[in-house]
């Protein structure tokens, strides 16, 4: 819970933490040629930010992606509209909107943002495809219920060849009403239209559902027309060991390429999909992983999500934590990641305190080679070599509670501190057959590949010994050293 009084500071301080670059103390930016794969629709992913239609009445408007028939629709802008840039489609009543154009690559994979109207009760509406101009039409997929006034993110596997028409029908609900947003379409055999094929490696989920992108964050592997796709794209199956972080464009990218060289399979947990453990029915629940990485989280965990994080690692979970340092609120919400790992681990339903350590509220920049000097430590001196310092451009400390857990271990001090309980910039700890892993900055894993609109900074390259602590620490989460 915040106190009043850092509430106060934070608002007043709002402006400048999301206008600004995160790593205020970094030289200047490393020179980036950023790529984007080619393997969504042309004019996809459709925000319908383009186009005018106030009406409900039956009629078609020019999109960003081609002509759309929106009937019993139109698109809002108000401020009960749920969207993510300025308008998105209302539908009500049994309406629907419908592509005017073929898509002549195909679909893979289709997913649709939604959220009720203002306060209205629930709904449930469909996706159809038409492979014959819209001359008739074939529902894909689970019938949805749209019953939050947040957006959330359902997705459909056409998987259909040559020319495809979408249609969304609302279906249910009278006069409720329902907004749509985000139209994401990928090509039909694209590289993310299936999962990667599997390997002897460990998977890596990487949480992109907790305003990673806020403000001038963008703490994901990649970007694609302002969303965070579950498989980043180009697919990982045309890394190689000579692939450069610049394949995919979010800013902790070159630690997934890292991962990927090593072996392992990465995905991103895209907004508005859910954190689980043990719900089958979800296909990214943290069952199906070995580490959850969260860098950063703007967006404070519900009470369930708390418990599914602390059950995951419980149960043999590896979680990558990385804060960042006190009042950096990016999306001016009343939280940011110290306040959000903290209630994390003192308000939960499984154990207060789990890991041992908690977040300090301070903002520090400091290169410290104040580092565990174990030869058997496998995070400090692991397969990708040995840790020796740490750079923090404005990131947090913790402070370490032995007695409330015994594993707890620091890695890296400030340069002031003893190699005790307090100011430890990285720590590690186990929690039932699980294992954790902190840092509290988010300017390490930032490898300066930014999605357009945002500015980055290389701290993955300022030292060698970042890319060695960040993938370490992988490996030991997942049970590899």
């Amino acid at each position: 819970m915040r106190y009043p009084l850092r509430w106060l500071t934070a608002s007043l301080l709002s402006l400048s933490v999301l206008s600004c670059a995160k790593q205020e103390n970094l030289p200047a930016p490393v020179a980036a040629t950023i790529t984007t794969a080619d393997v969504s629709s042309p004019g996809f992913p459709e925000g319908f930010e383009t186009g005018t239609k106030t009406a409900y009445s039956t009629g078609s408007v020019t999109l960003g992606s081609g002509s759309w028939t929106l009937n019993d629709a139109l698109l809002g802008n108000t401020t009960a509209d749920p969207k993510t840039g300025a308008q998105s489609v209302r539908v009500r009543n049994v309406g629907s909107l419908t592509t005017n154009f073929d898509l002549t690559s195909g679909a893979g994979v289709v997913t649709v943002q939604h959220a009720v109207y203002g306060t209205d009760a629930s709904s449930q509406w469909e996706l159809w495809v038409s492979q014959n101009s819209g001359s008739s039409y074939t529902k894909v997929g689970s019938t949805i219920t749209t019953s939050s006034s947040t957006l959330s993110t359902a997705s459909f596997t056409v998987n259909l060849s040559g020319n495809v028409r979408l249609q969304i029908r609302k279906i249910s609900g009278g006069t409720n009403r329902i907004n749509f947003d985000n139209v994401t379409v990928e090509q039909y055999g694209s590289g993310t239209t299936t999962p990667p094929p599997a390997t002897t490696g460990k998977k890596f989920l990487f949480d992109a559902s907790h305003g990673e992108l806020a403000g001038n964050a963008d703490w994901v592997l990649d970007v694609d027309g302002g969303l965070t796709p579950r498989y980043p794209s180009p697919a990982q199956s045309g890394i190689t060991s000579t692939t450069s972080e610049t394949y995919w464009t979010g800013a902790i990218s070159a630690w997934g390429v890292a991962l990927v060289k090593l072996g392992h399979t990465v995905e991103q947990l895209p907004t508005g999909t859910a954190i689980t453990y043990g719900n089958t029915s979800n296909p990214q629940d943290l069952s199906n992983y070995s580490v959850f990485v969260v860098d950063e989280p703007n967006t404070v965990f519900t009470a369930a999500e708390k418990t599914a994080i602390l059950q995951f690692v419980q149960n043999g979970g590896g979680l990558f934590m990385i804060s960042d340092h006190d009042i950096s609120d990016r999306n001016n919400d009343g939280w940011d990641s110290p306040d959000i790992w903290n209630d994390l681990m003192q308000n939960n339903s499984v154990k207060a305190n789990p890991f041992g350590f908690s977040v300090n509220l301070d903002n520090i920049v400091e290169n410290s080679t104040n580092a565990l000097t174990s030869t058997t430590n496998p995070i400090m001196n692991g397969s990708q070599g040995r840790v020796t310092q740490l750079s923090f451009h404005n990131g947090a400390t913790m402070t370490l509670s032995p007695a409330a857990n015994s594993t707890v271990q620091g890695l890296v001090w400030r340069t002031s501190a003893t190699q005790g309980n307090s100011l430890a910039m990285a720590a590690s700890s186990t929690f039932g057959t699980g294992r954790v892993v902190i840092i509290g900055d988010s300017s390490p894993a930032d490898d300066g590949t930014g999605s357009p609109g945002n500015t980055v900074y290389d701290g993955w390259n300022e030292n060698v010994s970042h890319a060695r602590l960040h993938l370490n620490a992988s490996l030991w989460l997942a049970k590899l050293q």
